[in-house]
């Protein structure tokens, strides 16, 4: 059984394997980093009863163009509207076939519905890996088409959008 908190300093994290390499780099290297020195994201893990940590899930508030969002009929301000950006996820290969994952997007949209409250926020948005995309899609994430954001020689994630009301519906 696995319960999702935030990540501490005292955490180990050297021993998280995914099978992707930057997943695995970013989250022993920089998430403590990110979030407690930079504060410009947070990890959330989910640990087992003796500790060791099954997956993570880093987000950071964001913000969306109005145009880049489909909104079925609602009228929008025309400025930047604020979201939650589930920037990675990963799930140890030992933990694997758990639903660890999804714990962890459940933990996100709590986090997205916790911040509509506090601090006003239309959705989630997530940089899905090519592998990831069908997994959102059956969530209702729709497809954001990206202007800029070329990542070089590594595969570039693809934007997904999931509106609020369609998370407040999921719980």
């Amino acid at each position: 059984m696995f319960a999702v908190r935030r990540l501490t300093a005292e955490d180990d994290r050297a021993r998280f394997r995914s099978g992707n390499a930057d997943l695995d780099r970013f989250f022993e290297r920089y998430a403590g980093q990110n979030q407690f020195r930079h504060h410009i994201g947070t990890t959330y893990v989910a640990v087992d009863a003796a500790g060791k940590i099954g997956g993570y899930a880093t987000v950071a508030a964001s913000e969306i163009s109005p145009e880049a969002i489909a909104t079925r009929g609602r009228r929008l301000p025309k400025y930047p509207l604020p979201v939650l950006r589930q920037a990675r996820l990963a799930v140890d290969q030992t933990a694997a076939g758990q639903g660890i994952g999804s714990l962890l997007l459940r933990a996100v949209f709590t986090l997205a519905l916790q911040m509509a409250e506090a601090l006003g926020c239309v959705g989630v948005i997530v940089d899905a890996k090519a592998d990831a995309v069908a997994f959102y899609e059956k969530l209702g994430f729709v497809r954001l088409e990206l202007v800029a954001g070329e990542l070089g020689d590594r595969p570039q994630p693809i934007a997904m959008f999931l509106e609020l009301g369609a998370i407040r519906g999921s719980k």
